[in-house]
């Protein structure tokens, strides 16, 4: 008798606990996300323009080289990964790299903005003290990393570094 009043209890809560798993997110949570995915990047669009580089959405060079020390921005190709698409922007000044700034990454859930949120930090980083696209997979980052690098190079192609 014990027994399956054990087994009825043990069953009762997992059914309970399976039933109260939250498996989609509603549509406030998911505009909720999108709001602060857009925050963020205006943030960094902000930051960008501080630093003084530009944030051009399209692929090609932007910005001025010359007295003003700006230095020069190349978006390089948007390249699509199997979460989203990743594309970067570096900043050349005396035929170095200086900046690197992401234009666009996956930010389409949870997962992927507390991946990308740390791993594209270091990614930057990475990239102006390696002066190449030869930068180091951050772990649990790999997708983020292919894509970061493959539309790195391209920027660095365009600067002809």
């Amino acid at each position: 008798m014990r027994r399956i009043a054990a087994w009825a209890m043990s069953t009762l809560t997992v059914l309970v606990l399976l039933f109260s798993y939250n498996t989609s997110r509603s549509s406030q949570t998911i505009a909720s996300a999108q709001t602060r995915a857009v925050t963020s990047r205006t943030t960094s669009s902000a930051d960008s323009q501080l630093t003084g580089t530009s944030s051009s959405g399209s692929s090609g060079s932007t910005g001025s080289s010359g007295s003003t020390g700006a230095g020069k921005s190349y978006s390089g190709d948007e390249v699509m990964t199997r979460y989203g698409v990743v594309q970067v922007q570096i900043t050349v000044q005396n035929g170095k790299l200086t900046a690197a700034n992401v234009l666009q990454v996956p930010w389409n859930d949870r997962h992927d903005q507390m991946i990308n949120s740390r791993a594209v930090p270091v990614y930057n980083e990475e990239a102006v003290t390696a002066q190449s696209a030869s930068i180091d997979v951050v772990s649990g980052a790999t997708i983020t990393w292919e894509g970061y690098t493959k539309s790195l190079q391209s920027a660095i192609d365009q600067a002809h570094l």
